[in-house]
């Protein structure tokens, strides 16, 4: 078993483009552009996506163009299309319960409340895929009086956007491994890299 599609959360539009709720975007951005990919349109997944070759495994990168809570439509109709199993998928969104500058990688799980990874199990009937936790903080440990809503679709401060982008860039780091199969691996380096 080994990851063949990595999914990116976030909304689609301009409006939205450097939200937290779009941590997820920025790193398929990142490793698409890591890789020389160009996310294009596909209609059917209703979807940016590209195939893309990664420690000599076929993977298809996905970013949904649903709006974060319709997430599911897209990431249900790729693995139906390419039979991919829950289990070789990871979905990388942001995660409130994690400080910027951190990330996370586990397998299944409940959503935490997330409405983006909600819809991602209704499609796909089942929760046992990965998922890359990419910390943006909460409001109130950072001392902001923002209801949540408000504040994942608020741009990071510059300071936690740094954090965030050096969160990303140790995330990349693993994805090799997972894309090979090697997840303990892969865990226990973004443990050490990303604190």
């Amino acid at each position: 078993m080994s990851i063949r599609l990595i999914v990116g959360l976030g909304n689609p539009g301009l409006e939205y483009e450097q939200t937290r709720h779009n941590a997820g975007f920025w790193l398929v951005d990142n490793l698409s552009s890591d890789l020389g990919r160009n996310l294009v349109r596909e209609s059917r997944f209703n979807a940016f996506a590209a195939k893309a070759s990664i420690a000599e495994q076929e993977v298809w990168l996905l970013e949904p163009q649903t709006f974060m809570n319709r997430s599911g439509q897209s990431v249900g109709a790729i693995a139906r299309f390419y039979k991919i199993a829950a289990d070789e998928i990871l979905v990388v969104h942001d995660e409130l319960h994690l400080p910027p500058g951190s990330a996370r990688l586990r397998k299944g799980g409940s959503s935490g409340g997330h409405n983006g990874l909600k819809d991602i199990t209704a499609a796909l009937g089942a929760q046992d895929y990965w998922r890359l936790r990419l910390g943006i903080g909460h409001p109130r440990t950072l001392n902001l009086q923002q209801v949540v809503a408000d504040f994942v679709l608020h741009c990071p401060r510059k300071d936690e956007q740094k954090l965030i982008d050096n969160a990303i860039s140790a995330s990349l780091q693993i994805i090799p491994a997972l894309c090979q199969g090697k997840f303990e691996a892969a865990t226990m380096q973004l443990h050490i890299i990303a604190k």
